[in-house]
């Protein structure tokens, strides 16, 4: 058994809006000793991370010991767990994968999932993850290795394909959904057990269980009761999650502000989502013609990173409730850290390729699932095959994977096109090569792989 007790994590990408003052809270609530170290190839973003990780350390004098730089090879010796928050190109970068297709009639509420937005994200993150899954190979080949970074299934199959490192990725989706369907049941989530079973940000809950019973008939009978007492799925929060818990016997994960993107031909178009328009905003307060406005989810990260940058340079200490304003970390990593090196045996929802866990798709897709966390690292737990029509919901999305991820690791504009078709959010092969050619040039500085 790995008898590691003093960890030395990096926090690669710590210039995150969120991530690193997250991870410290977590950090700090333990109180165990540990080093940390940040890197950022921003060094303004660094300077903000470092500024206010020392003063929430400081704050409650944790044992902790900081370390910071922009070369992430002078803080990856002896590193027992690297974690990365990477987004290369930052929420600018991030708007034009929304806005670029815009100009084409296509409207993402997120964009860095699938569609054309997560299709064009994943060119940049991909070379960048892969250089850094080098490095880790290099420098630290024994540290637990876990990814954040989205596109969740292409950044991670890209680092396993082109490096052969054992990366995890983590997410909080099935982590909270699993909290809103108790919330939604009415009952205190320690009664649930469920299994969920999926590509990150499409995973299904094939089971849900409560006190011993299958809970899957409750959550569709309330599906019709929310769609009898509104009278139309507009007047239903997640309408369509609830219409595809009703229609397939699962309920899927991470709601409609996610599950939307992966059907496109449904919903991308103006007024396409129930009558209103997905990822803008009227601007007329009280409006109910758009949803999930992407705007707002980016004004909102500038807000937070200038929040953090504030505390960090504010002379004196961080104010007394500090630790109130926010919630930690949701990924669970320091829990998944601690199950592994006490080898306790616990249970997560992680991305991993798929080595017949679910026998009825791709073998090496990386798909979300559970997976135990031992002193042998995080193995997932073989399932059921999925139903055929979950399986269909799912099929052609791994296939993207390959595609976008071949795309990227060759630099190929001809098959970042492929993978604007498979992704189904264009409507001919014209609009799917002048949609890729501006996306391109929009991001250029970002993709060396393709001689732009």
């Amino acid at each position: 058994m790995n008898t590691v007790t003093h960890e030395n994590i990096v926090l690669i990408g710590a210039g995150s809006a969120s991530f690193t003052r997250g991870l410290l809270a977590d950090l700090i609530k333990r109180n165990a000793a540990c080093d940390l170290g940040l890197v950022d190839t921003d060094p303004a973003a660094l300077a903000v991370a470092e500024g206010l990780a020392k003063k929430m350390i400081d704050f409650r004098s944790a044992p902790i010991r900081l370390r910071a730089s922009t070369d992430r090879r002078a803080i990856l010796p002896g590193a027992s767990a690297v974690i990365c928050t990477v987004g290369v190109g930052g929420r600018r970068a991030w708007e034009q994968d929304v806005f670029i297709p815009r100009k084409h009639g296509i409207y993402q509420p997120v964009g860095d999932t699938v569609m054309p937005g997560g299709t064009s994200r994943a060119l940049r993150m991909i070379p960048a993850m892969v250089a850094i899954a080098k490095d880790v190979l290099d420098v630290c080949p024994q540290a637990l290795f876990f990814n954040y970074g989205n596109p969740m299934s292409p950044v991670c199959r890209a680092i396993r394909k082109a490096t052969g490192a054992n990366v995890t990725g983590l997410c909080h989706g099935v982590f909270h959904v699993a909290h809103f369907i108790a919330e939604q049941l009415g009952l205190d989530e320690s009664r649930m057990k469920y299994s969920a079973v999926g590509i990150n940000h499409l995973t299904w809950f094939t089971e849900v269980r409560v006190d011993g019973a299958d809970a899957i008939p409750r959550l569709q009978a309330l599906a019709r009761q929310k769609f009898a007492e509104a009278g139309r799925p507009a007047g239903v929060n997640n309408a369509f999650t609830w219409q595809l818990v009703e229609l397939f016997g699962a309920f899927p994960a991470v709601l409609d502000r996610h599950v939307c993107e992966f059907f496109p031909h449904l919903f991308s178009k103006r007024g396409g989502y129930f009558g209103r328009t997905l990822g803008v905003s009227d601007g007329v307060v009280g409006s109910s013609l758009d949803i999930y406005s992407f705007e707002d989810t980016i004004e909102s990260g500038d807000r937070g990173f200038a929040e953090m940058r504030e505390h960090a340079f504010a002379p004196g200490a961080l104010p007394v409730d500090y630790f109130d304003q926010f919630s930690g970390e949701h990924e669970q990593v320091l829990d998944i850290i601690a199950s592994i090196r006490a080898d306790r045996s616990d249970i997560y929802s992680a991305n991993l390729p798929n080595r017949g866990q679910i026998p009825n798709l791709p073998a090496e897709a990386i798909v979300e699932s559970p997976a135990i966390a031992t002193a042998a690292g995080l193995r997932p737990i073989v399932q059921p095959p999925l139903a055929p029509g979950l399986a269909g919901t799912l099929a052609t999305r791994f296939q993207w994977v390959e595609t976008v991820v071949e795309a990227a690791l060759e630099g190929s504009r001809d098959k970042f096109v492929q993978a604007l078709l498979i992704d189904g959010a264009v409507d001919s092969i014209d609009v799917a090569y002048r949609l890729a050619d501006e996306l391109l040039e929009a991001q250029a500085a970002y993709l060396p792989q393709f001689h732009l």
